[in-house]
């Protein structure tokens, strides 16, 4: 299946309410997630889009759900449903959502844990078009009677490796055998592992796959730097480190709950001692604050009055703000999968960004997988300890060089990939199913 990939939002043939949405969002051209994965939508193809977090990846299936919504007075039961890993990315897709659907009314309902039920189960009642949510809480309303998936037409599966990851397959594998047969689903995805392409066979119909996988791993717009340093000397190497970059927003990530409580104590005793660094209002993110907690830092750092955030891996997926400048991993992650999605929160949508990494003395084979996975050499930075013997063998980092230079990926890295309408009525071609038939 080949088409001609848009460069411009006009030749995607939306309608004037969407591209008057577009326009004062300040979306000029569509990213490369979003010009292939838009028009397949728009025929009701089912799709796999393969790309990471910060490309627009949401706005590629949010605008042609829009698109091609009934109005909420002729249908009032959900049309389509997206699922999602996190509460906060629950929160950012409805907000997406939102945005984008300036213009007409449209009803969108974020179904999350940590939100009040009865909330939800009233705006339920009262109808809605669209529903963003985490599997459990949808799986809740589900066995309440308050949701009911009988008029869906498009299923969502946003970060289907990250929900396969925390175990949410049973919940997901319930919810789309209670969805209509005769329906579109999109799946979008940073990596394809053999169980995400296990459920995109089971649950898709002949679906296109749309990879802009390869692109994005390589984080172009990212400089990425290693810092060697003793675990003693750790937290001031980041305070010099600080001082050095005044970052204009930046995230740290920590291991632990309790490394990432401690270290964000640390900094609030410290930050205000240096004139350069005691304008920085800092917060903290872990697994052990409220959802209303969490949501409240979010909001500061989306709004720019939260200049540090420390955090665990709650953020390394799931949360998109375009205004990161720099990534500082205070502890090395546990895989090199964390490691990309911990350095993408910057950079994003073409924006420059820059990420440091924390490195200790038997840590440096650890940082030769990460370089193997995203096919490139982190550059030592200046503010290391300068070692006489480097953290990681000569012949490893050679080896890499050659590579690179060569052009040869290591075989870990990437997956090789194959008029105006009236809105809400667009080409529903997923109404017709027909055309649906005859492509069975």
């Amino acid at each position: 299946m080949e088409t001609k990939i848009a460069e411009s939002f006009q030749e995607l043939g939306l309608s004037s309410i969407m591209m008057k949405a577009l326009g004062k969002l300040g979306y000029e051209a569509p990213s490369p997630i979003q010009a292939q994965v838009i028009p397949w939508a728009l025929q009701g193809y089912d799709v796999i889009g393969q790309a990471r977090t910060g490309t627009g990846k949401t706005a590629s299936f949010a605008i042609p759900i829009l698109e091609q919504l009934d109005p909420l007075r002729e249908n009032s039961k959900p049309q389509a449903i997206v699922l999602v890993p996190t509460r906060e990315l629950a929160a950012q897709v409805h907000g997406e959502f939102v945005k984008l659907a300036e213009g007409c009314p449209t009803s969108v309902l974020e179904v999350a844990g940590g939100k009040h039920m009865e909330k939800q189960t009233k705006r339920l009642q009262q109808g809605v078009q669209v529903v963003v949510g985490t599997p459990g809480r949808v799986i809740d309303h589900i066995q309440r009677g308050t949701l009911s998936l009988s008029r869906i037409w498009c299923v969502v599966l946003d970060e289907a490796d990250r929900m396969l990851d925390i175990g949410f397959r049973p919940d997901i594998e319930r919810i789309l055998r209670r969805c209509p047969e005769h329906r579109q689903t999109l799946l979008l995805s940073a990596t394809l592992a053999d169980e995400v392409k296990e459920l995109a066979n089971r649950y898709l119909f002949e679906p296109v796959h749309v990879d802009c996988s390869k692109k994005d791993m390589s984080v172009d717009t990212i400089e990425q730097r290693y810092l060697t340093v003793a675990p003693e000397r750790k937290f001031e190497t980041l305070i010099a480190l600080l001082r050095r970059e005044v970052p204009p927003q930046t995230i740290i990530f920590c291991r632990t709950k309790l490394g990432t409580a401690k270290l964000h104590n640390q900094l609030e005793k410290r930050l205000y001692q240096y004139p350069e660094l005691k304008h920085l209002q800092i917060g903290t993110i872990h697994g052990n604050m409220n959802q209303s907690q969490r949501d409240s830092v979010f909001r500061q750092l989306r709004d720019g009055s939260l200049q540090v955030l420390v955090a665990t891996d709650v953020v390394g997926r799931g949360i998109d703000v375009s205004t990161i400048s720099h990534i500082i991993n205070y502890d090395l992650p546990d895989d090199c999968d964390d490691y990309v999605h911990r350095v993408g929160r910057t950079g994003r949508m073409g924006r420059d960004g820059i990420a440091f990494t924390f490195v200790a003395k038997g840590q440096g084979g650890t940082l030769t997988e990460i370089e193997h996975r995203i096919n490139r050499l982190l550059i030592l930075d200046p503010l290391s300890e300068q070692p006489t013997n480097a953290p990681r063998s000569a012949a490893s980092v050679v080896a890499i060089r050659e590579q690179v230079e060569i052009g040869q990926a290591p075989e870990s890295f990437g997956v090789a990939s194959e008029g105006e309408a009236k809105r809400p009525r667009l080409n529903r071609m997923r109404r017709s199913l027909g055309e649906r038939e005859k492509r069975r």
